[in-house]
């Protein structure tokens, strides 16, 4: 399954042992809900520079691709560091049925992150 990344789409990246454990749960919570009271997600244009900056040469990602209108908790977009650019955060725990694909998300051996290339194109 190919996902278009049109406007609903939103990404989140997690560790694939975080995704396995929301399955378990029939929930997805990230660690940044209970430290920042939301979980942190990226437009697709957005998702490589995260990547870069927070997760570099990191192991065992995945990538889940979220349709934004089938989430049921609040999303904002807002940029808490002061910056122009707005990210979209959910206020609240992921409901495993707005996640329309989970995308591999390997560096590569310099610890670069590109874009899967399932998502690419």
């Amino acid at each position: 399954m190919k996902t278009k990344f049109t406007e609903g789409i939103i990404l989140h990246i997690t560790s694939l042992e975080d995704w396995l454990q929301a399955l378990e749960d029939g929930v997805y919570r990230a660690d940044s809900l209970s430290s920042d009271g939301f979980i942190h997600c990226s437009r697709p244009d957005q998702v490589l520079q995260v990547a870069n900056t927070w997760f570099r040469g990191k192991a065992g990602l995945v990538l889940l691709c979220i349709n934004r209108n089938q989430v049921a908790a609040p999303i904002r977009d807002e940029n808490l560091e002061g910056g122009k650019d707005l990210f979209p955060h959910i206020y609240g725990s992921l409901n495993l049925d707005a996640i329309r694909q989970v995308v591999n998300f390997p560096p590569d051996p310099d610890g670069e992150f590109e874009l899967p290339g399932e998502l690419s194109g």
